[in-house]
C-alpha cells in the first residue's frame, strides 16, 4: 500500500491503511483500525482502535473518532469534533468494552465543534451544524443545528440547503432535483 505518514504521527502494528491516505503531525492511529483509499487525517488527530474509515473520508485538525465509530465513504469531519463511545462514562468505573455503535453514513458533513453522543446514526449526506450536540439519529440529507441538536432544515448531496415548494427541491449547485415526500428527502435525478 502506497500512504504518506508524517515522521511526528504514530501509527501502531495492525492498521490497515490503503492507499494514497495521508496521516499529518501529531496524529496517533491506533490498532487494528481500517482507513479507506484517499482518506485525509489532518494534524492532532486520534484515530481509535477498530475504527472503520470508508474512501476519501476528510478529518480536519484536532478530531478524535473513538472505537464503536464507522464512517462511510466521503464523509467529513470538521475541526474539533468529537465522537462518545460510552453513555455513562466514569473514571472509577471501568466500560472498557461497553462501547456504543455510531455510524455517519456517506457523504454527512460534521461541523466544527460538534459532538456526537454514542449510540446514534447519522444518515447519508446529513449535514450536522458548528458546535450541534447530537443526542439522537439523524434522518439523511438533514440540517441538524443547536445544543441540542435539532432538524432546522434539508440539504443537498452538494452541501446546499434545500428550498422545498409543492414537495421539490433542486440544488443550485448540481441542478439535481429532490422529492420530500413523508418527512424523508429522495432524489429524483
Amino acid at each position: 500500500m502506497e500512504y504518506f505518514v508524517h515522521p511526528t504521527a504514530v501509527v501502531d502494528d495492525g492498521c490497515d491503511i490503503r492507499d494514497n491516505v495521508k496521516i499529518w503531525h501529531f496524529c496517533h492511529i491506533m490498532p487494528d483500525c481500517v482507513i479507506g483509499d484517499g482518506c485525509n487525517i489532518g494534524q492532532n488527530c486520534v484515530i481509535f482502535p477498530k475504527v472503520v474509515l470508508g474512501r476519501n473520508v476528510k478529518l480536519q485538525n484536532n478530531v478524535s473518532v473513538y472505537t464503536g465509530v464507522t464512517c462511510d465513504d466521503d464523509v467529513f469531519l470538521g475541526p474539533s469534533c468529537v465522537f462518545t463511545n460510552v453513555i455513562n462514562p466514569r473514571s472509577a468505573v471501568n466500560r472498557r468494552g461497553q462501547y456504543s455503535r455510531t455510524h455517519v453514513g456517506r457523504g454527512a458533513t460534521i461541523g466544527a465543534n460538534a459532538t456526537i453522543v454514542c449510540g446514534h446514526d447519522i444518515g447519508e449526506y446529513a449535514f450536522i451544524g458548528a458546535g450541534a450536540v447530537v443526542t439522537k439519529n439523524v434522518l439523511p440529507y438533514s440540517l441538524v443545528t443547536g445544543n441540542p441538536a435539532r432538524h432546522t432544515g434539508w440539504m443537498s448531496q452538494h452541501g446546499h440547503k434545500l428550498a422545498f415548494k409543492d414537495g421539490l427541491a433542486r440544488c443550485p449547485e448540481s441542478g439535481w432535483e429532490y422529492k420530500l415526500e413523508e418527512g424523508r428527502v429522495v432524489l429524483i435525478g
